[in-house]
């Protein structure tokens, strides 16, 4: 079977049964996903749901979170991973959106990094799921299962991922294909105990085609 092939097969397969993919972060606009996925940094979606309500009750929107110290901000978010960190991101994060942005969440990916607590992956998602734009944003999950089922050939980091996953997917099927891989990755592929019985493309999976040798 050749990449491309590979490719098609699995692309098939995801747009059948899985038509509707979208991130499992809970929000409302786009500075309340900006938010979330920089809380989400090694740490899971489910935890970071249960507490962007009451910090976004007390911070709503950018002007708010940005007149509040990270000392302020902390207490909101002290059970996700490096609270410390990120109460001084997402509070950078929101000065420099009112300062330099007009409050305004950038579209352009470039611009999205300039801001405290965003890398490639976070302006790529929130360049995806809030304007649409075919950008994969390459988590822990993508990078794992794209490499597992074969999408990528000796991938060394997230940006040699994403240049190999782009190169295969259609435009129009690049952000929800992010998705996917993530979904795919959370539920069935998993890290430590993949589900292959449960696998609807195990049979183009270089993983479990090593599995059966």
């Amino acid at each position: 079977m050749t990449l491309k092939q590979r490719f098609q097969k699995a692309i098939e397969y995801f747009s059948t049964n899985m038509p509707v993919a979208e991130t499992e972060l809970v929000y409302d606009d786009p500075f309340s996903l900006l938010v979330a996925v920089i809380l989400s940094a090694q740490c899971t979606d489910k935890r970071v749901n249960m507490i962007t309500p009451a910090l976004l009750l007390r911070f709503p929107d950018a002007e708010t979170m940005a007149a509040a110290s990270s000392d302020e901000i902390f207490p909101y978010i002290r059970s996700i991973s490096y609270p410390n960190n990120k109460a001084k991101h997402i509070a950078g994060m929101a000065r420099m959106l009112v300062e330099k942005f007009n409050n305004v969440v950038p579209a352009d990916v470039d611009k999205l990094q300039e801001l405290p607590g965003v890398g490639r992956k976070t302006a790529n998602v929130i360049a995806s799921v809030v304007y649409n734009q075919p950008k994969m944003a390459v988590d822990t999950h993508v990078f794992r299962v794209s490499a597992r089922i074969g999408l990528t050939v000796n991938s060394k980091n997230p940006l040699e991922t994403e240049r190999q996953l782009i190169k295969y997917i259609p435009e129009d099927k690049i952000a929800i294909a992010h998705h996917w891989l993530i979904l795919h990755g959370r539920y069935v592929c998993t890290a430590r105990s993949p589900k292959c019985g449960e696998c609807g493309i195990r049979d183009i999976c270089k993983y479990y085609e090593n599995l059966k040798t």
